[in-house]
């Protein structure tokens, strides 16, 4: 079954997975980069009016693959 490196970027900037993970499916790996957004966002400090939460998913070979965002946004209403 093919590894597969879920790299965070948020506001802190970059944080590469070193070491991957392994799933049965593109799918599996699709929903698992998709399923750990909210969890990411809720253990961010939202400081700014506009945050993105992004995981980018290379494959075995370097390759990326997939793509999945989060994108908060906010504003005072007065």
């Amino acid at each position: 079954m093919p590894r597969y490196y879920l790299d965070l970027y948020n506001g802190d900037g970059l944080t590469v997975d070193d070491d991957g993970q392994v799933f049965e499916t593109r799918e599996r790996m699709r929903r698992e980069a998709i399923r750990i957004l909210p969890d990411i966002v809720r253990d961010e400090i939202i400081e700014n009016d506009h945050t993105a939460i992004t995981v980018k998913v290379r494959d075995e070979d370097g390759h990326q693959v997939f793509e999945a965002s989060l994108v908060i946004s906010s504003g005072w209403c007065d």
